[in-house]
């Protein structure tokens, strides 16, 4: 009876299953259909200019296009269904100032909007030149099929030529990402014959729509339910506090979203960021037009894009200020001498009239009521106002080159007044100067011009150090204006004031961040870039460009003929007490060691106490290898970066490396400060600059002397501006710092890197891991790992994940990553070190295969079970159990349960 029972309860089982599974398949359907092929067209050609493309990038060798300067052009297709009801339609077509319309078997025509979620976009010019010629991915919205032949119908609208493109379209009722040429299933095969052939590189291609799931990889219960529930963002010390709630909170943050994302896709953003860890996005654009008008829109879309970030935890810093957004025309009345050519550089520090323009930017973006009616100004959710994005007197952007004539003599007059005040008039400062006058100085229109920055850091005659003191001051004071400015409008957020780099980092470095210190928090910006040549790259990276590769971990010079460079964006400082924040940093591509990144700014970002660490830049919700017809160099949206935020966050946000003890404490004179006698601390100095006898170890620091940069890296360091200086007190570094075996292990015992080999291991409590070439390395362990891999460049982290240390974790992540890669990548070796770019390729990433064997050494190792992982963190393959786990070739992530 019992087993009668079983057997007609399994038989009902198996069957529901297969009509379960039979449904499934029967639905799932999706439809490629080629541009080239359609069963009807009045397209009309234009072969000698707008076909002119690189056939080897369309889908089929081959597209259909139109171009007339008075007739449109349609292609109608069949598509047979079996299955009725809504299809999501993805049109690879043309996106630049291109119009089309959609029709559905003999439907009303219905417009596309051709901007809509834009994925993949290139130029396919056979010559390269940015002109129409461009091709995207379009999420073209969902349209309604019936059961059998249905007619899909195009129609080019466009206002030039009645322009357009199509190379091919998808209409999917199953979950599909575009994702370059390879069609539904190819990437399965692609996969596996990349083994078979033994190339060693894998695609990365998640399903967006897994993105969205919950998986072992999720960090969204890391955020707040809503940011801001607890109040507004406090500071604390040197640290930031989550409102009223008294808990100290890092922001491991991204520039981002996109201004172009809204409604769903914005939301999806959004989700998809907290997902990876992220608590914090810099809100960094314009809400105004090249000259300085007010764009409303752009004032609504801000608002919409705090409420998203806001319903996923997620805390929006505001930057609206940047020169390089603006050019004002000749008529620009607050703005005089402008050309519609040059930015203001330097001109919001002492134009009075500029700064009355700026504070109508604040006004509106603060105070107009969003579609909810209410107004930024109130919104705990917003962390911070960011007061100038990289603009300093101190930056060789000052100049007369850059500023014009009639803005020159409104700044030379304000230094005349301050020497006037300071000597009795402009006569008795020359007087007292004893230097020869420059072309600009005029004592009776009452204007004092400025020497070039090089001269003042280098000569530091008394006429530079006036000239310091100076624009110090109204530098400063535009900072406090602007904050008191804030403050009255009633703005209760954070307030910082900007976060540039100097023409000096030993003199005037410490002269710019005393400029900032009146703010909330100390900002800055840096990032680690690598020799790249060409037209245009310093935004971009494009065939021809020519580039070599730059570790991070080995300290290599930006130039590769020259020798290492101690220096890095991480090394932080904290100011007067305050917290301290990098902005922007990125590993910019190409470069084969970019996978050091996300560990290495978590890891000493962490035992530096590092405030906020906000990497640039998330561009969409898409794993997308080109975002632009060319490629840009810094974006997050990769398995080298994204892609590993999941075990970094983890490490920086939940302090999983300890902060460690303060190493160098500085007080810094600011009258000395101002008579150019710089800081033993410059934020980028370089060892190879410095003689060795100029670096001391924890002895005094005398006139002259720098602090060896390792410093960073080994532990915290402060610096206090003060009306008087006091002798420095500097930890012994001797013991952690060993020049001679290039290692720097950290005041903590938790972070050691060998700067030689290129090798930073991490060894905390509840993370550990191996970073870097770990071929060259050989065999490796920390207190609960070995690990031994021959990846040339890798990256093996395990974290705790249920609070406890690894030794007696029940659910640890292990997380793995190598090299990435475009598809398509080609280059040639210009010599032993430098590349030159032959194509930069396409769609999708591709990363090299991960090898090698982590072997537990605790005490219950054998029983411990391991699940990989997909790329979304949810389960695929079958689980082992026991203490060594063989990495797979293309899994990222491992669930280690107990």
């Amino acid at each position: 009876m019992k087993a009668a029972t079983v057997s007609l309860g399994l038989r009902k089982f198996l069957a529901t299953s297969i009509i379960i599974a039979a449904a499934a398949t029967a639905f799932a359907e999706t439809h490629w259909i080629e541009g080239e092929k359609p069963s009807r067209t009045t397209m009309n050609r234009h072969p000698w200019w707008y076909e002119k493309v690189k056939r080897t990038e369309l889908s089929g060798g081959d597209f259909i296009a139109n171009f007339d300067q008075n007739k449109a052009g349609e292609a109608d297709y069949l598509v047979t269904a079996k299955e009725p009801g809504t299809y999501q339609l993805y049109l690879r077509g043309n996106p630049i100032q291109c119009s089309m319309s959609l029709r559905i078997s003999g439907g009303e025509w219905q417009k596309i909007d051709t901007t809509r979620t834009l994925t993949e976009q290139e130029n396919i010019a056979d010559d390269g030149v940015p002109d129409l010629r461009f091709l995207a991915w379009i999420d073209a919205g969902k349209v309604e099929l019936k059961v059998g032949e249905n007619t899909v119908s195009f129609r080019t609208e466009s206002a030039r030529s009645f322009h357009g493109y199509i190379d091919c379209f998808v209409l999917a009722n199953e979950p599909f990402t575009p994702s370059g040429l390879l069609k539904p299933g190819q990437m399965a095969k692609l996969e596996k014959k990349t083994l078979e052939q033994g190339k060693g590189w894998l695609p990365f291609a998640p399903k967006s729509e897994a993105m969205a799931q919950e998986s072992a990889i999720t960090l969204r219960g890391l955020n707040e339910k809503l940011a801001g529930e607890h109040g507004f963002i406090k500071v604390k010390g040197d640290e930031f506090i989550l409102g009223d709630s008294g808990q100290p909170v890092r922001f491991w943050g991204v520039n981002g979203p996109p201004r172009e994302l809204s409604g769903e896709t914005l939301k999806q953003s959004a989700r998809f960021m907290a997902q990876y860890g992220v608590n914090l996005a810099r809100l960094h654009g314009a809400i105004y037009d090249g000259s300085g008008n007010l764009d409303p829109e752009e004032v609504q879309r801000r608002i919409r894009t705090v409420r998203a970030l806001k319903a996923e935890g997620i805390y929006s810093e505001l930057s609206i200020y940047f020169p390089l957004w603006m050019q004002p025309k000749p008529d620009t009345p607050w703005l005089k001498g402008y050309d519609g050519s040059k930015h203001p550089f330097a001109a919001l520090y002492f134009n009075k009239d500029f700064q009355q323009q700026y504070r109508k930017w604040w006004e509106a973006l603060l105070l107009t009521p969003g579609a909810d009616g209410r107004r930024l100004i109130d919104e705990p959710a917003v962390m911070c106002a960011e007061i100038v994005n990289e603009d300093s007197y101190f930056f060789w952007t000052f100049n007369e080159q850059n500023v014009p004539d009639i803005q020159l003599r409104i700044v030379e007059k304000q230094f005349g007044d301050w020497l006037a005040g300071k000597y009795g008039s402009i006569d008795a400062a020359f007087a007292k100067w004893q230097g020869p006058a420059l072309k600009r100085d005029n004592a009776a229109e009452g204007r004092v011009a400025f020497r070039p920055l090089y001269n003042i850091f280098t000569d530091k005659k008394l006429r530079d150090r006036d000239t310091t003191q100076f624009l110090a001051e109204s530098q400063r004071n535009f900072y406090l204006e602007t904050q008191k400015f804030l403050r009255d409008l009633g703005f209760k957020g954070l307030i910082t004031a900007s976060n540039w780099t100097t023409a000096n980092a030993e003199v005037l470095g410490p002269v710019e961040k005393w400029t900032y210190s009146r703010g909330d928090f100390i900002d800055r910006h840096g990032y680690f870039g690598n020799y790249v040549s060409g037209d245009n790259s310093a935004w971009s990276m494009r065939d021809g460009h020519t580039y070599a590769d730059r570790s991070a971990l080995r300290f290599e010079n930006e130039h590769p003929k020259k020798p290492k460079n101690f220096s890095h964006p991480s090394m932080d400082i904290t100011y007067d007490g305050k917290p301290s924040m990098i902005s922007e940093t990125s590993w910019t591509r190409p470069n084969r060691y970019r996978s050091e990144a996300p560990l290495f700014l978590a890891a000493y970002g962490a035992l530096q106490n590092s405030a906020a660490i906000v990497q640039f830049a998330f561009d969409g919700p898409t794993w997308a290898v080109k975002p632009n017809y060319f490629m840009q160099p810094w974006t997050l949206m990769s398995p080298a970066a994204m892609g590993q935020f999941p075990a970094a966050a983890l490490i920086y946000r939940k302090g999983l490396v300890a902060p460690g003890a303060v190493l160098a404490d500085i007080q810094l004179a600011v009258p000395e400060l101002m008579a150019l006698k710089g800081t033993p601390l410059p934020q980028d100095a370089n060892f190879d600059e410095l003689r060795l006898s100029d670096v001391p170890s924890g002895m005094e620091i005398k006139p002259g002397n720098v602090i060896d940069p390792l410093i960073h890296m080994a532990g915290r360091t402060r610096v206090t501006f003060a009306a008087t200086s006091r002798p420095a007190n500097l930890a012994d570094l001797s013991k952690l710092i060993d020049r001679k075996a290039s290692t720097v292990s950290s005041v903590t015992g938790e972070l050691r890197l060998n700067y030689d080999i290129g090798l930073l291991t991490v060894n905390a409590p509840s993370a550990q891991a191996v970073s870097g070439m770990l071929k060259q390395a050989g065999k490796t362990q920390t207190d609960d790992l070995i690990v031994e891999s021959d990846m040339e460049v890798g990256h093996i982290i395990a974290v705790s994940l249920d609070g406890r240390p690894l030794k007696t974790s029940t659910k640890i992540l292990l997380q793995v990553m190598s090299e990435e890669q475009n598809s398509g990548f080609q280059t040639a070796y210009v010599d032993e070190q430098i590349q030159q770019i032959v194509a930069i390729g396409r769609d999708p990433w591709m990363f090299r295969e991960l090898r090698g064997t982590v072997t537990w050494r605790r005490p219950d190792a054998a029983s411990l079970k391991c699940q990989p992982l997909d790329f979304s963190g949810q389960p695929s393959g079958a689980a082992t159990v026991g203490a060594a786990i063989k990495l797979l070739p293309g899994t990222f992530y491992y669930q280690i349960s107990k």
